[in-house]
């Protein structure tokens, strides 16, 4: 049985995600902020010690081997260029601490547990479109962070691909969840959707059948590929 850590596992792409695995039999250990659903480990990112408490609970839950570590913890919240300085740079930081740094700490935990095992592994980044294209004047912090997501992803695979230690990334696109929920609103709602070719913005549904994928059957070779899922409104 494949033992995964989900972080972000209580809603939107993450619930999403957790049923999908489930399904096909892999053991997930969820994350959430309070840990409001059973069997979810709560670690607030915004605190730099919680991903490494994280970690060693979830090492204890899955009897001490973790075969994937699935990145998918996010925060969306706007930071108006307007702010006081010291709120934004506040919001900058702990946006930044949500979305890339504690990506990056359990990212370097996996490393190492399957290192020093010699076995293989996989890590899944739920990075966004925003990586590529930036995003809205309120959301520096958000594409920056989503945007070291995927360097960091790319750094993984090359470096660590002779090791079977692989890496995928994914960038949706808008995606019906609570967390774009106000942002698609902000943004005039259906007008928005004049961008999509596809004329709708993704299911968590669709991104999760990415992810689980990425986790449980994507071929080595692809590992260091980024996945866009965002209805052609941003192709490369």
């Amino acid at each position: 049985m494949t033992t995964i850590l989900l972080t972000g596992s209580s809603r939107g792409i993450g619930a999403a995600t957790r049923d999908a695995l489930a399904e096909r039999g892999a053991k997930v250990i969820g994350h959430s902020t309070k840990g409001a659903n059973e069997g979810e480990i709560a670690a607030d990112f915004t605190e730099p010690v919680a991903p490494q408490m994280l970690w060693q609970d979830a090492l204890v839950q899955a009897g001490g081997t973790i075969d994937v570590l699935i990145n998918n913890a996010g925060l969306f919240d706007p930071n108006p260029l307007n702010s006081a300085d010291i709120r934004w740079l506040d919001a900058w930081e702990d946006t930044l601490r949500i979305n890339l740094t504690a990506s990056a700490q359990l990212s370097r935990f996996a490393v190492q547990h399957w290192l020093e095992r010699g076995v293989e592994g996989r890590i899944v980044h739920i990075a966004s479109r925003a990586g590529h294209r930036g995003d809205s004047p309120a959301h520096w912090h958000y594409a920056a962070a989503k945007g070291g997501m995927l360097a960091m992803h790319k750094t993984i695979a090359r470096a660590y691909a002779s090791e079977g230690i692989l890496s995928y990334a994914i960038t949706p696109g808008f995606t019906d969840t609570a967390m774009a929920g106000d942002y698609l609103d902000s943004r005039g709602g259906p007008g928005l959707l004049a961008d999509i070719p596809l004329g709708r913005v993704a299911e968590p549904e669709e991104i999760a059948t990415i992810a689980s994928w990425c986790a449980l059957d994507a071929p080595p070779s692809l590992t260091g590929a980024t996945l866009d899922a965002n209805g052609a409104s941003y192709v490369r």
